[in-house]
């Protein structure tokens, strides 16, 4: 049986002209009814006729991830552990804005990247995330905020377990369809890939023009980096960097930089004044992100007045910088924290 969520907005169009021998328009009421009015029986297809309902039914379903425990934070954010049809585990994480939510959606069960502050790469990698349960999270997402009468979905942010980058393939066919105005609906400047870094694959995503990158940096030095993101570090910063100059952007857009600050390693005045340094301050901004403390991992939370003087350390220098308020760590939500556990 052929899950109907699998299929990208072109596949759905071939298994209905090929497979179903039906004419192409009905792959454009399919797809309607999978990506915006969310259906998840075949039955609720209202304006298919009972004769076309039956064969899609011996031919497909529609299957998506199931809900295996939802945790809601003090400050709203809320978590979703999902298990997929083969019973593996990821989390999405729905974080409220003013008017909307953003979702952090995850690309992989587990990460193969073991930075030595993440949660998730403790769980090394397993696989990579198919079309339909990276789309799936946002089914999810939104029949949840629609169902509790909550603001709507607006933004995306591919954050989650896993680097995106090394399931290249399945993002860009999820971000090809994002934007379908009888699907999603979602434009891609609603969309933020969060990467470590790959020089050829960064080339790859900017000439689609697909989404904004946002880059997960965490050191201003090569030494460093290479000590916190060992696998990460084997991108030299100087490769990264001249790649990311490379980087096709619109006028007043710009490069996101994630910077973690972890108490007493990347979070001196000095280590700003670096930071300064590596950035193109017309091309970036950074995002400066205090640590979460985890059980097990060998950092601690920076002092809040040393985040505030590396903060105004880079507007001196020119810079654009922001303190990202940290939601939804009292549910491990938060920045580096995911880590997909199975429900007792």
């Amino acid at each position: 049986m052929q899950n109907l969520i699998e299929l990208n907005k072109n596949d759905l169009e071939a298994f209905v002209v090929e497979d179903l021998k039906l004419p192409r328009f009905r792959s454009e009421q399919l797809w309607q009814w999978l990506w915006q009015k969310r259906v998840r029986t075949i039955d609720d297809m209202t304006n298919l006729s009972k004769p076309l309902r039956e064969q899609l039914k011996g031919m497909a379903e529609i299957v998506w991830p199931e809900i295996a425990k939802v945790q809601q934070s003090k400050d709203g954010t809320i978590k979703f552990l999902l298990r997929l049809a083969d019973g593996k585990l990821v989390e999405t994480v729905l974080i409220p804005m003013q008017d909307r939510y953003s979702q952090c959606l995850s690309t992989q069960v587990g990460c193969a990247m073991g930075c030595t502050f993440c949660n998730t790469g403790l769980l090394g990698f397993e696989r990579n995330l198919t079309y339909g349960e990276i789309m799936g999270q946002i089914l999810v997402g939104r029949q949840y905020l629609e169902d509790q009468g909550m603001n709507p979905l607006k933004n995306l942010v591919f954050m989650g377990m896993g680097e995106p980058l090394l399931n290249l393939d399945t993002l860009l066919r999820v971000l090809d369809d994002l934007p379908c105005e009888r699907g999603l609906s979602l434009s891609w400047r609603r969309s933020m890939v969060s990467t470590v870094g790959f020089p050829d694959k960064l080339r790859i995503l900017g000439e689609r023009e697909v989404a904004l990158p946002a880059i997960s940096l965490h050191a201003p030095t090569q030494e460093l980096r290479a000590k916190i993101m060992p696998k990460a570090a084997k991108v030299h910063l100087n490769d990264l960097m001249a790649a990311l100059k490379a980087y096709p952007m619109r006028p007043r857009e710009r490069i996101t930089f994630e910077y973690l600050l972890l108490k007493d390693v990347n979070d001196s005045l000095e280590h700003a004044d670096q930071l300064a340094r590596l950035i193109d301050r017309k091309k970036g901004k950074i995002n400066l992100i205090a640590y979460n403390p985890i059980e097990g991992m060998p950092y601690g939370a920076p002092d809040r007045d040393k985040v505030e003087a590396f903060e105004k350390r880079l507007w001196d220098h020119g810079l654009t910088a922001f303190i990202r308020r940290s939601m939804g760590s009292d549910i491990k939500a938060a920045c580096g924290q995911l880590k997909a556990e199975d429900v007792q």
